[in-house]
């Protein structure tokens, strides 16, 4: 027997239907409740076109009709009432009859708690009590989140990241999560992890962007307590989590969100403005404020209720544009005629601001693929409000440019340069995720061209290249680990290739990065301003090598070169910043992560000779397919108290820095090395054609080794023509433009199943 009675205010109400609810999954849904001195549940749900509402369930024997609820007498829509006697744990859904005699539905709850593991569809009720042992990371976590401190991800999808094997291949709980994720996730170094969807979700390819509980964490996994101890185990640990956000879109499914009082409550009821092609699915009526209340609370619901650190919220470009994947014809203008989906902005700007408002040490990420602007920054500054935004554009070209075989970089070297152009327009965060390894599009390593040595040694080299790019970083799941196959949501990460040295190696390196990259001030406190960036030279494209300062606030700088090819480049001169003696801190190409081992021992002295617009320079060998990174050592006083210096050399008539169309007088030539006895190093490359004026000798400079590495099995990796390309080294006259007006996007920018 339902008993009337309501958690609502008439200020709750008020707030409802103003679309200014952000906590109304407090009034919504099942609650367990006492009244008239009994315990129970007090049901709410909204409902405005239905003609009949009733809870059914395991308690009724799902008998239709027996615990009516009440309807608000105030017109809100709202249905509610009291059933006692209920317990956690009952089985629930809400039986809806149609208006003008339509046909009844039975819905699962939008504001539920815990719902049955699919293909089950009831809803459960439930609470959300628990005891967190946080309280030191909530604390101290704007620290962790601020956009001055490191943010390397670690993109993982629960259901496959590792499975049982003893168990059929299940998947492992939330509770078996707590311990083997966390402990990896800690010994690589990530600072964060970001959760795809754990929201509820009926078809498990969907990789949960098919949601139905908005408000539950899968059950497939464990329950709501269960899911908050991973969670508490990972802020313990030092590690935030984001989580994965879709208010885009919902699926057709009948227990869910779908016509769901018999009418087009939650989506337009014109497919124009409401159906996605692509994904086959409804896309939420954002313009209506009930709605509104639902997707802003939800919002702030994983924040709150589950210390969320972040939402990276998805397809942020799908709810942006009217016309996103549409034909002409196929849908509708704004109320100015434009395309923009000005209801969808409005949302997304209020739900950053009160995101920010009540949890200001959290992160808002947007996965934007388009060129809409200022979509990291402030609303009142005429932005979307985004912490972050997702940097595609890096993406799609990065990869590009490392499919290409070397021999061929350097036709396509603006393409691993072109970046820096916009890096500094929005706070950006570079993305290898799901998307790029599904579908088809092959995985991180089998993107990469030549033998297995040079796939390696390529993949190496684009994570030390994205751990020094300004930017943070996400990588997803098995990229470290070099698996060959793409991603399959239904098996486990191939966890055996780490008993094979150039897998175990390839961890290694990203495991190094990651603790590098935190160590280093220089590669993240200034990684969104431009001041924290400057080019050396970008413009060697016959050599395919990019050299570049990153610096932080204390004017500490890390020199960084990259070399695109597998040749081994011996006395290649590189400007630095300032006299001093030099050191290689980082390399990718050592032995210990599958490298030959091409390094730079000891100390490296800068000559006074001007080169690269610099007054210094250093002479070095860059490894194949390669990423060094140097810096300036630190001059101790010696015994007699005076400071060692480097010696500046003999001045003499620099040769200036080769600027891109201008003949200068040229750098000396470098000698080439002899040719190294391991595999796969090529035959050593100078460095700069040309003669230079001779001068007196520098001062000695490192020895630089070439240690023969262990691994005799690998494949030689061939070398790059001998230079005789006729590109010309000089910078690329044709500057793209760095921000264009916003443009339509592609037919479908997203390759993800829905």
């Amino acid at each position: 027997m339902v008993k009337q009675t309501s958690l609502f205010t008439d200020y709750d109400v008020h707030l409802f239907r103003e679309g200014k609810h952000y906590r109304i999954y407090e009034k919504m849904g099942a609650h367990l409740h006492t009244f008239e001195g009994e315990a129970g549940v007090y049901f709410a749900v909204w409902a405005p076109n239905a003609a009949k509402v009733s809870v059914i369930g395991d308690f009724n024997y799902w008998s239709p009709g027996t615990d009516e609820l009440f309807a608000r007498w105030d017109g809100s829509g709202i249905w509610e009432g009291f059933i006692p006697g209920l317990q956690k744990g009952v089985n629930y859904k809400y039986h809806i009859e149609s208006p003008n005699g339509g046909p009844a539905m039975e819905k699962g709850d939008p504001y539920g708690f815990l719902w049955e593991s699919p293909p089950k569809t009831a809803s459960v009720v439930w609470d959300l009590d628990y005891a967190w042992s946080d309280a030191q990371w909530m604390k101290s976590r704007q620290q962790h989140n601020s956009l001055e401190a490191p943010m390397s991800v670690y993109e993982v999808h629960l259901g496959s990241w590792r499975r049982n094997p003893d168990e059929g291949g299940r998947s492992l709980y939330y509770f078996e999560l707590a311990k083997e994720l966390v402990d990896y996730v800690k010994e690589m170094g990530y600072t964060h992890v970001e959760l795809m969807p754990v929201m509820e979700h009926p078809f498990f390819g969907s990789w949960g962007y098919q949601i139905t509980g908005y408000f539950a964490p899968s059950s497939r996994f464990g329950n709501p307590q269960e899911f908050m101890y991973l969670i508490d185990c990972l802020h313990q640990a030092g590690i935030g989590v984001i989580f994965d956000w879709v208010p885009s879109h919902f699926p057709t499914d009948g227990h869910g969100l779908a016509f769901f009082d018999g009418t087009h409550l939650y989506e337009h009821a014109d497919p124009k403005k409401g159906y996605h092609p692509d994904w086959k699915s409804y896309i939420f009526n954002y313009g209506r404020n009930e709605v509104r209340s639902f997707l802003i609370s939800n919002a702030l619901f994983w924040l709150d209720k589950y210390h969320a650190d972040g939402l990276r919220v998805d397809a942020v470009a799908s709810m942006l544009y009217l016309d996103y994947s549409r034909e002409e014809g196929e849908w509708i203008p704004n109320e100015f005629g434009g395309r923009e989906n000005l209801e969808a902005l409005s949302l997304l700007k209020e739900m950053n601001q009160q995101a920010y408002l009540s949890f200001p040490d959290i992160q808002t990420i947007a996965e934007e693929s388009t060129a809409w602007p200022m979509v990291s920054r402030p609303v009142d500054m005429g932005g979307l409000g985004f912490g972050m935004k997702w940097m595609m554009g890096w993406m799609h070209d990065t990869l590009a440019y490392f499919k290409e075989d070397p021999m061929f970089r350097p036709f396509h070297h603006d393409k691993i340069t072109f970046s820096i152009m916009y890096a500094f327009t929005e706070n950006f965060a570079l993305p290898l995720s799901h998307d790029e390894v599904v579908h088809g599009k092959g995985s991180m390593i089998n993107k990469m061209p030549g033998d297995e040595w040079q796939k390696f040694a390529n993949l190496r080299l684009l994570f030390g290249y994205m751990f020094t790019h300004p930017g943070t970083k996400l990588n997803f799941m098995g990229a470290e680990l070099g698996q060959s196959r793409e991603w399959n949501h239904d098996s486990s990460l191939d966890w055996h290739l780490l008993d094979y040295h150039l897998h175990k190696g390839l961890n290694s390196l990203v495991k190094d990065l990651n603790h590098f990259y935190r160590a280093e001030p220089a590669l993240y406190e200034m990684q969104f301003e431009e001041g924290g960036f400057e080019w050396i030279d970008g413009s060697d494209r016959s050599n395919s090598v990019i050299t570049y300062i990153r610096k932080d606030k204390a004017g500490n700088q890390l020199l960084v070169i990259c070399n695109f090819t597998p040749v081994v480049r011996s006395s290649y001169r590189i400007g630095v910043p300032e006299e001093g003696v030099y050191e290689e801190i980082f390399n990718s190409d050592k032995q210990a992560y599958g490298g030959s081992n091409v390094r730079n021992e000891g100390d490296l002295t800068a000559e006074y000779f001007h080169y690269q617009w610099k007054d210094y320079s250093l002479q070095i060998t860059l490894p194949p397919l390669g990423m060094l990174v140097l810096r300036k050592k630190e001059v101790k006083a010696s015994k007699n108290g005076l400071a060692a210096k480097a010696s500046k050399g003999t001045k003499t008539a620099a040769a200036p820095a080769q600027k891109a169309g201008t003949k200068t007088k040229a750098a000396p030539k470098a000698k080439a090395e002899s040719k190294p006895k391991v595999k796969p190093v090529a035959k050593a490359e100078a460095g700069k054609p040309a003669a230079a004026p001779k001068v007196k000798p520098a001062p000695k400079v490192a020895k630089t080794t070439v240690a023969k590495p262990k691994v005799a099995t690998t494949k030689a990796a061939p070398a790059v023509a001998e230079a005789k390309s006729k590109v010309a080294s000089k910078a690329d006259s044709k500057t793209k433009t760095a921000l264009k007006p916003a443009a339509k996007p592609a037919a479908s920018p997203k390759s993800k199943k829905r």
